[in-house]
């Protein structure tokens, strides 16, 4: 079943800062208050696209709902959605600067969304649903921008998230500050990281060369440092939900293996 919350969400974008009520959007297992089951739990980005078209920024959705109903595992996912507002979701999903030919200037005030996210929303999810709290139960998972702060999360709060899936992940701008942040790190040997991305994204044989260097590159990074990873180049994949919903399967199987 599916429920929505709202929670006190800080405006980093703003001064001084102001707090929005941002939607969470929840999937819970559908005899979650016929039991007194623990569940995993995944957090994922842009929870406004998970589960039904009407609420999709595009009219698709990843169509998780009808995935979970039939996935012989049960876990509840947390999404949360992104601010609407001009470059807003840009800003708060960047962990970086991105100084962007169309979009401009990115402040990016993405570090601060985790810090929040790890302070803030998992107590919260933790306290008024019945989970397991430890890392080994935690994971994160987001598309694009959903996906670059799912991979930074992974890496900087390893305590926190023991497995993250990110696709179309939007690093080509921060490549080498992720990498960095890899070397920053250190990192439990159970980790395990989901990186795809679609054969045709990028503008260009130049933009989808990028892509396949960008990737391959961290996740040479993250191998080196023992983490277990799943590289997957979607054939004629393109970055949108429709494609994103094909890996459904591959994704959460992989991440939540036992």
């Amino acid at each position: 079943m599916i429920i929505k919350e709202y929670i006190p969400f800080p405006l980093y974008t703003h001064t001084p800062i102001e707090i929005d009520n941002r939607c969470l959007h929840i999937w819970l297992p559908n005899n979650y208050y016929e039991t007194d089951e623990k569940y995993p739990v995944l957090y994922m980005f842009d929870g406004h696209n998970l589960f039904f078209d009407s609420d999709a920024t595009y009219g698709k959705c990843w169509g998780l709902k009808e995935y979970l109903e039939n996935w012989g595992k049960q876990i509840i996912v947390v999404g949360l959605e992104c601010s609407h507002e001009g470059n807003n979701r840009l800003r708060e999903f960047s962990p970086y600067f991105w100084g962007s030919d169309f979009f401009g200037d990115i402040y990016g005030t993405g570090d601060k969304t985790m810090e929040w996210m790890v302070n803030e929303l998992k107590p919260w999810t933790d306290t008024h649903f019945r989970t397991w709290s430890h890392r080994e139960a935690t994971g994160i998972a987001g598309s694009s921008m959903g996906g670059l702060m799912s991979l930074y999360a992974v890496i900087k709060y390893n305590h926190i998230f023991s497995k993250a899936a990110c696709l179309s992940s939007a690093i080509t701008f921060c490549s080498k500050d992720l990498k960095t942040l890899i070397k920053e790190n250190s990192f439990n040997e159970d980790t395990r990281v989901y990186l795809s991305w679609g054969s045709t994204e990028g503008f260009g044989a130049k933009g989808r060369a990028i892509m396949n260097s960008c990737h391959n590159s961290i996740n040479k990074a993250l191998l080196s440092n023992n983490i277990s990873t799943f590289l997957y180049k979607q054939p004629n994949g393109h970055h949108c939900e429709a494609d994103w919903e094909k890996q459904n399967a591959i994704y959460m199987n992989w991440l939540w293996c036992s």
